[in-house]
């Protein structure tokens, strides 16, 4: 560890937690460390902060070693850390950033980078697990109050497609009926007046949506997006197959408290 008179300043990295939902999960971009502290293990794409450099065009420049930064369609400051020790070799201090990929691409990486699933992560150097952590809350808490579903979806998607994207980016269920009721019901979607064919396994052809903007906004700033609850019945304990209201943010259902509110939102 660096001790305090040995670094009078303190170097900055800057940090990318980049997700996308995969096979109906979500998958979150690492890459393995060659060399000490942490070497063999896996790590958050990024690096050190060039003088003159911004924190933003610092993050693109080290994540373009890694993926195609084109296809970040959302990128947003998170965090920043910079508790003694982080770093075992100098004091350092961190900036973490939240990015997203449609699940629509297929960006080519490096053989030392690969995608993830969140709930199963790898051995992580340094602090980088619960940055992974506090990145998916953030992902969690915004996909309730704003339109950032676009930023994980394709530029066109069945209401069926886009709940399997809510589903593995929330970590609970969403009916199909109810996310299209809410998020309709806010404007946030378009019908493209095309349909998709069914293939094999027939059926009626499912309606194409499209997000109405692909830049991030504030949709309802007290919703909450809560997973489905059991009702109690009136003869009993709550009745496991009865729920209510499945998506848990509408009839009344919503967080009014301030204090709340800044709890979720930065």
């Amino acid at each position: 560890m660096v001790k305090a008179p040995q670094a009078k300043t303190a170097f900055h990295a800057v940090l990318a937690v980049v997700f996308q939902v995969r096979d109906g999960r979500l998958e979150v971009l690492l890459w393995r460390r060659a060399r000490e502290p942490f070497a063999r293990s896996w790590a958050l794409p990024g690096g050190t902060l060039d003088p003159d450099e911004s924190l933003e065009a610092s993050i693109r420049r080290h994540l373009a070693a890694k993926v195609d930064v084109r296809e970040l369609t959302h990128l947003e400051q998170l965090e920043t850390r910079g508790q003694p020790g982080r770093n075992p070799l100098r004091w350092e201090l961190a900036t973490a950033y939240l990015g997203l990929i449609p699940s629509s691409a297929d960006p080519a990486l490096p053989a030392d980078t690969r995608w993830h699933p969140v709930d199963r992560l790898p051995r992580l150097a340094f602090d980088h697990k619960p940055i992974v952590h506090a990145a998916r809350g953030r992902l969690r808490a915004k996909l309730s109050y704003t339109n950032i579903g676009y930023a994980l979806a394709p530029e066109t998607f069945t209401i069926s497609e886009l709940r399997e994207l809510y589903v593995a980016a929330l970590g609970h269920d969403v009916t199909a009926t109810n996310l299209r009721r809410v998020l309709l019901r806010r404007g946030l979607l378009a019908p493209t007046g095309r349909r998709r064919d069914p293939g094999r396994e027939g059926g009626r052809p499912a309606a194409l949506f499209r997000f109405r903007t692909r830049t991030l906004a504030i949709t309802d700033q007290f919703a909450v997006l809560r997973p489905p609850a059991a009702v109690a019945t009136p003869s009993g304990p709550a009745d496991p197959q009865r729920q209510a209201t499945p998506l848990g943010e509408e009839n009344g259902k919503r967080m009014t408290s301030r204090a709340a509110l800044r709890s979720r939102r930065r």
